[in-house]
């Protein structure tokens, strides 16, 4: 069987950005925290109105209730969307490389 040599990895490294990289790591935090009590308290504002408007009593927690899965959701995706990017990478890098 004939060896193959590993093919070299030609992308460039990233060089790191120092106070500024941990700025833009630090404003996705606070993103990330600031959201999910913001999407409830917004689900819970809109409930209410609807509370008054339609005269029912249970439409402001189901809002807030609605509000904060539909955080969640957002968070989840963020999070994902920002820890995912290396793993994303290295399948790709192994999908191209055939034994």
């Amino acid at each position: 069987m004939a060896f193959n040599p590993p093919v070299p990895d030609n992308t460039p490294h990233k060089r790191d950005t120092g106070g500024l990289g941990t700025l833009v790591q630090a404003e996705k935090l606070m993103q990330i925290a600031i959201l999910l009590p913001s999407a409830a308290f917004i689900g819970w504002l809109a409930g209410a109105w609807l509370d008054s408007k339609l005269h029912q009593e249970w439409i402001g927690l189901a809002g807030m209730i609605f509000g904060g899965i539909s955080g969640l959701v957002y968070v989840v995706r963020l999070v994902m969307a920002s820890g995912g990017e290396p793993s994303a990478d290295k399948s790709k890098k192994s999908s191209e490389i055939e034994p």
